[in-house]
């Protein structure tokens, strides 16, 4: 596909007054209805409902880069239609540069959004990435383009003996952004067919996998892009000398914590889905990236971890292994209870709770004799410890005190003996009478 060429503005504007151009414009209109018609097509019997992460498709049926890429092809072959008529053109040589600035947008914006959902910095990335986009198209249409490229052909310094011009530095900008994004894409698609479908132990190879695809196609993108705008690839040895010493001194942390996620993802030792406690946070892990982890409490709150913190610290997983948890309640009884027979009868009220598992067996055992009470320690074994230990160690409670109702054993209360000193007689202390005084 190649671009028409830039006009004088002068030019441009008388062509754009000649009454042909109303033809165009009809034209146009029909290419970008053709288009909002295909797309709308596409998104009906493609995706129902349609997934906003898709590069091709957005939100709406315009925001995608879909649309735009289908009017540009479109806008092209009515302009070779034209041409090939005897139509005179003024609005294509318009129309094609603003649908192509658009297809640039759009890419980078979709591609970045995907890559980096999370990121703050995408909003002010996609204003300046449009900026640039119309200011180019602009230029180009206007014919300024040439001049201006001619201009920072001027502006030169020298870096060692190579000298670099303003354009050899915009232009190799524009071929890195360009590359990274296509990297990005390429990467992005990848990862999500990796983990489709994957859980446990697949997923964390899977995700390593996703992460040294990424920073491979990344690293790959970028060289190619500083050697197409002729930069000298061995002068990054330099770089890559300095790079190494700020990451033995000054970036030890980071390094290391990108050395245990690989560390991690590799031995499987923590998994995705897996319940664990670090510290006095629990939860399940939700995510594990190349530099932090992420854990999601049942509550809700989620914590961020350093890898090398799960690398150099003392991690309890209740699902490495076995994803059994055991976990206990206590209840108090009178002395006089027949404890032998109503150990039994706690242990099939808790095995009747729905998530108590029935093997291995609930257990009941006395294990004190409490100033009050006699003090018995229920054990009982979950499977789902992500769903929650409060909620059914309240169901286990709320059983055990129906059966003691229902059997009349009543749960002491504290009792205190309190002892009064003798109260001395009553008169002891009486007043003398007026006929005892002297």
């Amino acid at each position: 596909m190649t671009i028409p060429p830039a006009v004088d503005l002068s030019t441009l504007l008388a062509s754009l007054a000649r009454p042909s151009s109303l033809i165009e414009l009809a034209v146009l209109a029909g290419v970008l209805l053709a288009s909002w018609l295909l797309v709308w097509g596409l998104r009906r019997s493609l995706q129902d409902p349609p997934d906003h992460r898709s590069i091709w498709f957005g939100a709406h049926l315009v925001d995608g880069v879909l649309f735009p890429v289908l009017a540009l092809a479109l806008a092209y072959v009515a302009r070779r239609v034209l041409l090939d008529l005897g139509q005179p053109l003024a609005v294509f040589r318009l129309a094609i540069p603003v649908l192509l600035s658009l297809v640039a947008i759009r890419l980078s914006v979709r591609v970045l959004r995907l890559a980096f959902p999370a990121s703050a910095l995408v909003r002010a990335v996609e204003r300046t990435i449009s900026w640039f986009a119309w200011l180019g198209m602009v230029l180009w249409v206007t014919g300024l383009l040439p001049a201006v490229l001619d201009e920072m052909d001027d502006i030169q310094w020298k870096i060692g003996a190579h000298p670099i011009t303003l354009r050899n530095v915009i232009e190799g900008t524009l071929s890195a952004g360009f590359v990274l994004v296509v990297a990005l894409w390429i990467s992005a698609a990848l990862e999500a067919r990796l983990l489709a479908g994957a859980v446990g132990a697949q997923l964390s190879l899977r995700k390593v996998a996703a992460n040294v695809l990424r920073a491979a196609l990344l690293s790959i993108g970028l060289l190619m892009a500083l050697s197409g705008v002729g930069i000298d690839l061995t002068a990054l040895s330099v770089l890559g000398g300095a790079l190494g010493v700020g990451i033995g001194l000054g970036l030890q942390k980071l390094a290391a914590n990108y050395v245990s996620g690989f560390v991690i993802l590799a031995e499987r030792a923590l998994r995705i889905g897996d319940m664990v406690k670090v510290a006095d946070f629990e939860g399940v892990i939700t995510d594990i990236t190349t530099r932090y982890t992420v854990i999601r409490a049942p509550s809700g709150r989620e914590a961020i971890v350093p890898n090398e913190i799960l690398v150099t610290t003392a991690v309890q997983t209740m699902s490495l292994a076995d994803r059994n948890v055991l976990l206990s309640t206590v209840v108090g009884v009178d002395y006089a209870t027949d404890v032998a027979a109503l150990r039994q009868r706690l242990i099939e009220a808790i095995a009747a709770v729905p998530r108590v598992l029935q093997e291995p067996v609930p257990a009941a055992q006395l294990t004190g004799f409490g100033a009050d009470a006699l003090e018995l320690s229920l054990y009982f074994w979950i499977s789902d410890p992500e769903n929650g230990q409060g909620n059914v160690r309240s169901e286990v409670n709320l059983a055990i005190l129906d059966l003691l109702r229902r059997e009349g054993i009543g749960i002491p209360y504290p009792q205190r003996v309190v002892h009064l000193p003798a109260q001395p007689p009553v008169n002891a202390f009486k007043a003398p009478s007026a006929e005892s005084a002297p």
